[in-house]
């Protein structure tokens, strides 16, 4: 038994184990927060098109303020192409990693001139970023 080949009292090993416990439970914060960061770097190729913030003029492409979540072609103002407009999907995580990969894939006759994300680290983290932006 694990108990007796340590050699702690029941007490010692509830503390020991809780401890271990504690610390994957906060070592799994830091890697998500490494992976948000190299999102937020990764989002520097998205940045020419689309801000962060939903206060401003729209850019080339709508805000991605709140996107997690949000329907598609949902931006009061913006200027959508009638596919995006006709596509009854909402952003998650799945239709975000697919419009990374190809967005013409996704929304056929969309207008976004992106030729997608091949990496799936990367989508990854760049998901985990736009998560964040609320």
């Amino acid at each position: 038994m694990l108990l007796k080949t340590l050699r702690l009292a029941p007490l010692g090993a509830t503390l020991l184990f809780a401890l271990l416990g504690t610390g994957a439970a906060l070592a799994q914060p830091a890697a998500d927060a490494a992976s948000i960061n190299k999102g937020k770097r990764l989002y520097m190729r998205c940045a020419a098109c689309h801000d962060t913030g939903d206060t401003g003029p729209a850019r080339i492409g709508p805000h991605l303020k709140g996107l997690v979540g949000r329907p598609m072609g949902s931006v009061p103002g913006y200027n959508y192409s009638a596919a995006m407009k006709a596509k009854p999907l909402v952003w998650d995580e799945a239709q975000l990693n697919a419009w990374l990969i190809k967005p013409a894939a996704v929304v056929p006759g969309t207008t976004m001139a992106f030729a997608g994300m091949p990496d799936a680290a990367e989508r990854k983290a760049l998901i985990d970023y736009l998560r964040t932006i609320k």
